[in-house]
């Protein structure tokens, strides 16, 4: 027994270790890389605002913005989009709004006040959500008149100079498919929540994306704040729906078709961070489900395709990432036998063997996030701060992408669900979710195995033992204090009159 708890307990964290490793590799690529990234931060020359109009070459856009129930932020966009700045001759908007609440009548009205002042503005509405995102995004292309398409989700606030940013790079590259810009946070400091959440997507865009571009390797359209060539769309076989991460899954079709990508990190464009656990939950739930979709779809495509072996070896580590929730509870589950069976090993055993698993797994995610805080000019102390509270916030959300996990690997599509967005509205829309009873037990066996590691003088394992029980805990007890909070506040719910705040979407619209 205690041969098979040792042997499981260390490989699952070799494991963890092994992506752990793959992080300082990225860290590695963009130090090493650091002429090419100043190119590539650079840019091309943008475009001059003097005379922009006059400009006869200037390609065609298509600014997309797919809607679906966003009354709280859907006019705040187009406020946004009509202040970008383009040749009204040579610039569309579409509004793919596949909504079924009272958002289609504010943004109609919003439309033809935009259309009075001069822009081109097409509202397309479907009768039903085929496909979703997805499909609303290809039943939009099909007609659009734009060569390059841009597309912005309803929460973000495109910039007035992005396309004069961007769209050089399609002007003088002709193998160039896409331009991903940075995301910015508009609430990072609302709560320790959202600050969590900016540091993490921060890893994703000022690590993650800057290594691969400067390397070569495939990465993908963020779904939002990026910009597309119509053509190279087309050519990778264009928006399919048989995924929940549809811009992942077009993404890496249109590497391996032969198009090149470009990320710009000092294009940044504004969005919001959800605000409720609940609502971050579901956004990362969908991800992870889809994510894990994408590689059963495309990974056999990746070892086949004409790709470097570092190419192939990337494209693995990026698809996979998610599977490490499971084995983090496994982890969790398997600590607490493994303190109480297996004897307490002596100082140099810990220091030849504990200690270099946990600076992979830990010491690499130092680097990783300080290396995100310290390119945006921000303070790399702030990341150490916060680092306890995204290793409890991945170990507390990691049983519910755990399921994500599983259905991904059992069935492809399901329903896309939206995250909710405060906007301007002083209420919040709150997600539906179920009450995190495995979460709370989770966090009592975890709590057991704090309590046991000090007894049985396991001294390293006892801050992880505390991480998970307090990442459980924080979990459980936000997700229960929101879902209490909305069923209480259901029965009072109406349909809101002409002029009034809209109503909280269903359960049915918003269910995890």
């Amino acid at each position: 027994m205690h041969f098979v708890l040792c042997t499981a307990y260390f490989a699952v964290l070799l494991v963890l270790a092994m992506y752990g490793l793959h992080r300082s590799h990225l860290v590695l690529t963009v130090l090493g890389n650091g002429r090419k990234l100043r190119a590539l931060k650079e840019g091309v020359p943008a475009l001059a605002s003097e005379g922009i109009g006059e400009r006869g070459e200037l390609p065609h856009v298509t600014i997309q913005l797919p809607l679906y129930n966003e009354a709280t932020v859907a006019g705040r966009l187009l406020d946004h989009v009509a202040a970008v700045e383009w040749p009204r001759s040579r610039l569309e908007i579409q509004v793919l709004d596949d909504s079924t609440d009272e958002t289609r009548a504010l943004v109609r009205l919003k439309v033809e006040e935009l259309r009075e002042r001069g822009l081109d503005v097409v509202y397309i509405h479907r009768v039903d959500r085929t496909g979703f995102k997805a499909g609303a995004l290809d039943h939009g292309l099909k007609v659009a008149k734009g060569e390059l398409v841009a597309i912005f989700d309803a929460d973000f606030l495109p910039q007035p100079d992005f396309l004069r940013a961007v769209v050089p790079h399609f002007m003088v590259d002709p193998r160039v498919g896409m331009v991903q810009a940075r995301w910015g946070h508009l609430n990072r400091e609302h709560s320790i929540l959202t600050r969590t959440q900016a540091l993490m997507l921060d890893g994703h865009h000022l690590v993650e994306n800057r290594a691969r571009s400067a390397a070569g390797w495939l990465f993908n359209f963020s779904g939002t704040g990026g910009i597309w060539r119509k053509v190279a769309i087309a050519d990778a076989g264009g928006w399919e729906h048989d995924t929940l991460t549809e811009d992942l899954d077009l993404s890496y079709r249109a590497q391996m078709a032969g198009w090149r990508f470009v990320y710009r990190e000092n294009v940044v464009t504004p969005a919001e961070l959800p605000e409720d656990i609940s609502a971050f939950r579901a956004q990362q739930f969908r991800w992870a489900k889809g994510t894990v979709q994408t590689a059963r779809k495309l990974l056999s495509r990746v070892v086949h395709a004409d790709l470097s072996p570092m190419q192939r070896v990337e494209a693995f580590f990026h698809l996979t990432p998610h599977f490490a929730y499971p084995l983090m509870v496994f982890l969790s589950v398997l600590l607490l036998p493994a303190l109480l069976l297996m004897p307490a090993t002596n100082v140099r055993t810990m220091l030849m063997v504990d200690l270099p698993l946990v600076i992979g797994t830990t010491g690499s995610l130092a680097a990783f996030y300080c290396m995100a805080e310290a390119a945006q000019g921000r303070s790399r102390w702030g990341a150490l701060r916060q680092l306890p509270a995204l290793l409890a916030l991945g170990a507390g959300l990691a049983p519910h992408l755990s399921k994500a996990v599983w259905e991904g690997l059992h069935s492809m599509a399901g329903e896309f669900v939206r995250t909710p967005k405060k906007g301007t509205l002083q209420g919040r829309y709150r997600a539906a979710a179920d009450l995190p009873m495995i979460e709370t037990a989770l966090c009592l066996v975890s709590a057991g195995s704090t309590a046991a590691s000090i007894e049985t003088g396991h001294w390293f394992a006892t801050p992880f033992a505390m991480l998970f029980a307090f990442g459980y805990g924080y979990v459980a007890f936000f997700v229960a204090s929101e879902q209490l909070a909305r069923r209480k506040a259901q029965p009072l719910a109406a349909s809101p009159g002409e002029g009034e705040q809209p109503a909280a979407p269903s359960e049915q619209e918003l269910a995890a």
